[in-house]
């Protein structure tokens, strides 16, 4: 069987050098783990379609087994692509969605910004592989009982984080060491099939 790759999501702001994905791609490339990221698209360019274009770009690209690694604006950039690509996906891990569908603070995306790049309405359905929102108690992007429904109506297990912000570097995250636990997890879980 051949092994998974992991599929790197950023969000909006792409990855930043502190970033906690921009160092667990680092610890899994130095595991000898394979793993890709979806191209930086810059934080300018709130063109949702394109965004899904180089998320399906990057899974079609991959042989085998995929699991995927959203934060932020990622995960909604999948579950915008988990309604239209036919990959299988072994699991998903979302970390900290954002709630693009009520106003954020200042410096971010406005409604009508969101709603011209086609962001909304944040598809709701069910996705087609088995996910883990992992969400925040105190996350500016997102309230947890309005995070805590998405997850549900996505089927995703919800996991309780605390309080960790929006679990990026101005929350004070720079390594996120529960990463690389999680991935393990969701793989042990949801083992990859042969027909991926």
């Amino acid at each position: 069987m051949t092994e998974t790759t992991i599929l790197i999501v950023p969000g909006l702001r792409d990855a930043v050098a502190q970033h906690w994905q921009t160092l667990l791609e680092a610890d899994l490339r130095a595991q000898g783990q394979a793993v890709l990221v979806v191209p930086a698209m810059g934080r300018e360019d709130l063109d949702c379609a394109r965004r899904v274009q180089a998320i399906e770009a990057a899974a079609q690209s991959v042989q085998g087994p995929l699991l995927l690694v959203a934060h932020s604006g990622g995960c909604i950039m999948l579950a915008h692509w988990a309604q239209q690509t036919q990959r299988p996906v072994q699991a998903a891990l979302l970390a900290t969605p954002p709630d693009f569908e009520q106003p954020m603070p200042e410096g971010y995306p406005s409604l009508a910004q969101l709603e011209a790049g086609g962001w909304l309405p944040v598809p709701r359905q069910r996705l087609p592989f088995p996910s883990l929102v992992a969400a925040s108690r105190n996350d500016p992007l997102g309230r947890w009982e309005r995070v805590a429904a998405l997850a549900l109506d996505w089927g995703s297990e919800l996991l309780d984080l605390g309080e960790v912000g929006h679990l990026n570097p101005a929350s004070g995250f720079g390594p996120w060491p529960l990463a690389s636990g999680l991935i393990a997890g969701l793989r042990q879980a949801h083992p990859a099939h042969l027909e991926h």
